[in-house]
């Protein structure tokens, strides 16, 4: 499949983000009742950059930060040595009752004991993220990006990021940079903005190349009809996405790639994990097999990351889709909510369900 991917380029992956940081407790814990925890510098954007990160590619994540806040220092440190870069501008606190970075609180649950997170997101700096805060000639122009990554999340949190990651996704478009838009419904960030979110995410998804989302997503984010009746099945979701996704290919003709990942839950250590995509007007299905989990945050992300490596590795879409299966099974079986592999082997031995110690 040939995808237009810019000549030149700085960073393989960009995204428009508000960094906060993730705590959970020690030894699947849950919240409520343990003492000690591990911190980790989180986002949904970068956790998508983090699968090209890790495996050499330079990202940038575009984001704000409080000024002197030894909570942005951490985050970072914690991006440099993920290999992403950073821009954006440094504002005051403004005092106690400011500007700060959200928490994000959080367990892995055990057993038939289900994960529960908590958001604690008042005040988060990244609400105020304004198109103006970036040099987009240079980060665009200049040093060039490959794929600018959104998300419903950070597209959603306020109305000034609305405004950001719509005129981001137009800009990113003037300078031939692929525009990748994973849905992520929130019913939480949608609720009283509705009519105006549904405009956004209408206009950001006429610019996108590629879409990521569940069939919910659609529906809930740019207002198409789901099936009259399906099962809750992975077999009846992969056809209701399948008849979803005809509708989207033909309101949105300019995208070339449509996904999202299949995943039913045995218990909070063991799901059932598959991933569809469609291409080049193909479908190619990752059947859902049984995977352990130690903490399933983040394994949409690990899965959307598995693909846009593929397509800025030029790679043909059939394995877009696996190593993005794989990738989200990296970011499963790890603490952090991300994917980090060592190289591209670990994540094909994965794919390919080659647990052998490596010597």
């Amino acid at each position: 499949m040939d995808v237009k991917i810019r000549d030149s380029y700085k960073y393989a992956v960009a995204c428009v983000t508000s960094m906060g940081v993730r705590i959970t407790p020690a030894d699947r814990m849950a919240v409520h009742n343990s003492n000690q925890y591990y911190m980790q510098a989180t986002s949904a954007e970068t956790n998508v950059l983090n699968v090209s990160s890790s495996l050499g590619k330079k990202c940038l994540a575009l984001t704000k930060f409080v000024e002197g806040s030894p909570i942005a220092a951490f985050i970072q440190s914690q991006l440099r040595a993920r290999n992403i870069d950073y821009a954006g501008a440094e504002v005051p606190q403004g005092g106690p009752w400011g500007y700060r970075h959200q928490f994000n609180i959080a367990d892995s649950g055990f057993g038939l004991r289900a994960p529960r997170v908590w958001n604690d997101r008042a005040g988060e700096v990244g609400r105020t993220l304004d198109i103006a805060d970036f040099d987009i000639p240079k980060i665009f122009g200049e040093e060039g990006v490959a794929i600018l990554h959104l998300s419903g999340l950070i597209a959603a949190m306020s109305p000034e990021t609305t405004k950001c990651c719509l005129q981001m996704a137009k800009a990113a478009k003037e300078y031939g940079t692929l525009v990748s838009f994973d849905l992520n419904y929130r019913a939480t960030f949608w609720k009283g903005r509705e009519e105006e979110l549904a405009k956004a995410f209408h206009e950001i998804a006429s610019a996108a190349d590629i879409l990521i989302g569940n069939e919910e997503d659609f529906q809930l984010c740019l207002g198409f009809k789901g099936p009259e009746a399906g099962g809750r099945d992975l077999a009846s979701k992969i056809e209701n996405f399948k008849t979803m996704i005809m509708q989207v290919e033909e309101k949105y003709p300019n995208a070339i790639a449509f996904a999202t990942t299949l995943r039913q839950v045995v218990s909070a250590n063991e799901h059932l994990w598959g991933a569809i995509l469609r291409a080049d007007g193909e479908w190619y299905v990752e059947e859902p097999r049984p995977i352990q989990v130690m903490d399933r945050i983040g394994g949409g992300d690990g899965f959307t990351g598995g693909v846009l490596y593929g397509v800025i590795s030029g790679w043909e879409p059939e394995k877009w889709l696996q190593f993005g299966w794989a990738s989200g099974v990296m970011a499963a079986s790890s603490l952090n909510d991300y994917g980090e592999p060592a190289d591209e082997k670990q994540v094909w031995d994965v794919y390919a369900g080659n647990a052998r110690v490596q010597r």
